[in-house]
């Protein structure tokens, strides 16, 4: 969660009352936030010969993004103690009655092809609210717009230019212009590499430099406001004697976007002339259908049934009481006019992206009622049951497990060498899933067997007394080219046994006590089963109805993981379909060398998913 820093007694007085720590501290748990930390008897860095005014550091959920800067902490906190009403954000019309209109050109599909602007009016900026400014436009490109990638935000002092504005995309040289608090001009070109090793604006670097265009906003007098989403132009640059303050974003996302632009504007409308008012801006884009007038401060509006809120949190309050307990949360609400006794229409400013369907609505209902208040509950109405492939796994560990082998649980990425060569195996291209831009060698592919993480184990506990017994129950990945991701997860069983002697006859038995419990018979030829030399490896099922379930083994030849002569695929019989579903033997003097093991190994792996 995001931990914003607020000056101690600039909110207090915000909040007109003085808190102790834990008075503030109770607040903040009421309303479901968390205070971290109060710097005021902690040791404070000086900044200009003067010491920095006490702290309070508070941590905010993850999707409340009206909450990232200190006028939107404020404004929620005396909303929901009553002290405020819900702000009623609205869009005015310019004085001169002409609005101001940003045309977006088609190349900029190429680079970032869409753009949303706001005018705020008659700002009133002081030192520490022009900070709160720079801060929250900060927090929002690190949180939501996930390092300027999906938006990025650009604000301009709207005096120093002139509108019409336009949204283009031109060739990196044909863009010149001063770069904020910089002294010469410089072309696309040249800013890249000015900036390149600079520490705060060299990570946006990548975003659009290797574009064949950069996407640029000008004026009407061919001035560059900006080259999203590296630099604003120093020419528009905002400064404490700014009243009147352009806001332009650019972005991939649509929706981001207007949740972007929606936050920085209502939460410094505040310092406008006119209270929580917004000048808008028409944006023309009429080559991908994005023409519309921005922001868009419209309520949306949610009905949501009273039963649903009261059985989720074990109350039985009427609609009334739950729309006076919505007012605490900045949203507004009434009893619905279609069914006043059942359902609750809830209006959600743009203030709160953060609610999305009636499961939110729940939440800010336990909030304001106070979690102290919720009675307990035990739940008995519930979806949520095991996976059946993970109970099917659990009896495998529990059987590993009393039977003396010891669970290890590798990481799912290895090389290719140690999933393919190390084991004698040869890749087809078709079968494993590879990272495109793996960090080491160490981490290329997911793997597709459980044997080289058992081998890993073994290699660095080589100190360890012999006997080793390990074993996995994960999954494994495969290419799929009909499934929907194009790969497929597969639950498989390893085991490994290390030590002086080969051990085959461990794992042979681990293997029967685990088909034991499975409830699957070993098959004999005195049964009518039959060996047939040359079969395929694959795990090509078939339908045998007349003969009895159960599995059997069938000595492998072809195999080059595994010794000559002492290996053996398992294959089972369910519901009359036969399938082949792993191999066990004792590996082969190389693979033992490849992974630096000087005792021999055998291993036994089976997919178990056949069993479902």
């Amino acid at each position: 969660m995001p931990t914003i820093s607020v000056d101690k007694y600039d909110l207090y007085e915000a909040l007109g009352q003085k808190y102790t720590t834990s008075e503030f501290e109770e607040l903040c748990f009421e309303f479901g936030i968390e205070l971290d930390e109060d710097t005021e008897n902690e040791e404070r860095p000086i900044v200009n010969g003067v010491q920095e005014p006490p702290q309070l550091k508070i941590e905010i959920p993850a999707n409340r993004y009206d909450m990232l800067c200190f006028e939107g902490i404020a404004l929620m906190l005396n909303v929901f103690r009553g002290k405020q009403p819900t702000p009623n954000f609205k869009l005015v019309q310019p004085a001169t009655g002409d609005i101001q209109t940003i045309t977006v050109l088609e190349d900029t599909m190429k680079v970032r092809p869409l753009v949303a602007c706001a005018i705020l009016r008659n700002v009133k900026f002081t030192q520490k609210n022009y900070d709160s400014f720079i801060a929250l436009q900060d927090k929002l490109h690190q949180n939501l717009a996930r390092q300027r990638t999906l938006v990025a935000i650009g604000t301009h002092d709207l005096d120093t230019v002139k509108g019409p504005f336009t949204y283009e995309a031109r060739p990196p040289k044909d863009i010149i212009f001063t770069p904020l608090n910089q002294t010469k001009n410089m072309n696309g070109e040249e800013l890249m590499a000015f900036y390149e090793k600079d520490k705060h604006l060299g990570k946006f670097l990548h975003i659009v430099r290797d574009k064949p265009v950069y996407p640029v906003i000008y004026d009407a007098n061919r001035v560059v406001c900006s080259l999203p989403p590296i630099i604003n132009g120093d020419h528009s640059k905002i400064t404490l004697n700014s009243k009147n303050i352009f806001i332009e974003c650019t972005a991939t996302d649509e929706t981001k976007l207007q949740i972007v632009l929606n936050m920085m504007v209502t939460m410094f409308s505040v310092y406008a002339a006119d209270p929580f008012t917004v000048e808008p801006v028409k944006v023309i884009s009429d080559h991908n259908g994005q023409t519309r007038i921005t922001p868009n401060l419209t309520s949306r509006t949610l009905a949501v049934e009273v039963d649903y809120l009261n059985g989720c949190l074990g109350l039985s309050e009427s609609a009334e009481s739950i729309s006076k307990l919505l007012t605490k949360m900045a949203v507004t609400a009434k009893p619905s006019p279609d069914d006043p006794q059942n359902l609750i229409e809830v209006t959600i400013p743009p203030t709160r992206a953060d609610i999305l369907q009636r499961c939110d609505v729940m939440e800010d209902v336990g909030i304001a009622y106070g979690f102290n208040r919720l009675p307990r509950m035990t739940v008995t109405k519930t979806v949520g049951a095991p996976l059946t492939i993970n109970k099917l796994a659990d009896i495998v560990r529990l059987e590993c497990g009393m039977a003396g082998w010891s669970e290890v649980m590798p990481l799912i990425l290895c090389s290719h060498d140690e999933n393919f060569a190390w084991l004698n195996r040869k890749d087809d291209g078709k079968t494993a899933v590879r990272l495109a831009n793996p960090k080491t060698t160490e981490y290329q592919i997911v793997r597709t067997s459980l044997i080289p993480g058992l081998l890993k184990t073994i290699r660095e506990n080589k100190g360890h007394s012999v006997p080793i017994r390990v074993f996995e129950t994960s999954d494994v990945v495969f290419k799929d080219a009909a499934a929907e991701r194009k790969a497929r997860n597969e639950r498989h069983f390893a085991a490994a046994w290390y030590g002086k002697a080969s051990g085959f006859e461990e794992v042979h038995g681990l293997l029967d006590r685990v088909m034991a419990m499975l409830r699957q018979a070993f098959l004999t030829h005195d049964e009518g089963l039959t060996t047939a030399p040359g079969k395929s490896i694959d795990f090509e099922v078939k339908s045998v109805p007349r003969k009895r379930d159960g599995y059997w083994l069938e000595p492998v030849d072809d195999e080059p993981t595994f010794f000559p002569g002492r290996a053996a695929a398992v294959y089972v019989r369910l519901g009359g379909k036969t399938a082949r579903i792993g191999e066990f033997g004792i590996l082969h003097p190389t693979v033992l060398e490849n992974f630096d093991l000087k005792y021999p190994v055998s291993t036994l792996e089976v997919n178990l998913e056949v069993f479902l």
